[in-house]
């Protein structure tokens, strides 16, 4: 049997956009609450029960988290432009020990109801 757990963060952070259309404020230094959710598939460890320790993905995530929350996204090295779909990519990248079983990543922003889903 293959399971599929999740965890999800949330961050607080500032970015601009270069956009060929102007939306309002949108070119001008604005923040946003973002959220993020990473499933993990794989087998049951017959040990642990388990696919991942929580509290091992936990850790995981906070650390990801702290490379963005209430940072300006523009200048977040790897993370250019700061779109939802580069924001996906970043959080999987900053996983590589976990890349094995990373089935998905997803960021919204609940606020405003846009979200982006990267599927691995």
């Amino acid at each position: 049997m293959r399971f599929t757990i999740s965890q999800r963060f949330f961050f607080d952070a500032a970015h601009t956009l270069k956009r060929e259309i102007e939306v309002e404020g949108s070119r001008r230094i604005h923040g946003h609450t973002y959220h993020a959710e990473v499933w993990l598939t794989g087998e049951r460890d017959p040990v642990t029960g388990m696919v991942i320790d929580l509290g091992l993905l936990r850790r995981r995530l906070e650390d990801v988290r702290e490379q963005l929350d209430h940072h300006l996204l523009d200048d977040v090295p790897g993370l250019h432009p700061p779109t939802l779909e580069n924001l996906c990519v970043f959080i999987a990248e900053a996983l590589p020990d976990l890349r094995e079983s990373l089935a998905r990543v997803r960021v919204w922003r609940e606020a405003l109801g846009d979200s982006c889903t990267v599927d691995f």
